[in-house]
């Protein structure tokens, strides 16, 4: 048994989003689509909103987001 054999998994993320960025606040494998529910790696990650702090697994959930809250 070695190290990699001990039972970590993925873990989430912590990120604060920017403008066309974000900030990882707490490090993590994925975070979480705030429409979905969807585990979204960090190297997928291109959806989100600034203002409400959330992540979306794609253009979809991203548009469901901007409708279910009334700005579309």
């Amino acid at each position: 048994m070695n190290i990699f054999d001990k039972g970590f998994g993925p873990t989430e993320a912590q990120i604060r989003y920017l403008d066309g960025d974000y900030v990882v606040i707490r490090p993590g494998n994925f975070v979480r689509c705030a429409i979905t529910g969807a585990s979204i790696p960090l190297d997928e990650l291109a959806y989100w909103n600034v203002d409400r702090q959330e992540a979306y697994a794609d253009a979809q959930a991203a548009h469901e987001a901007y409708t279910r809250h009334g700005l579309g």
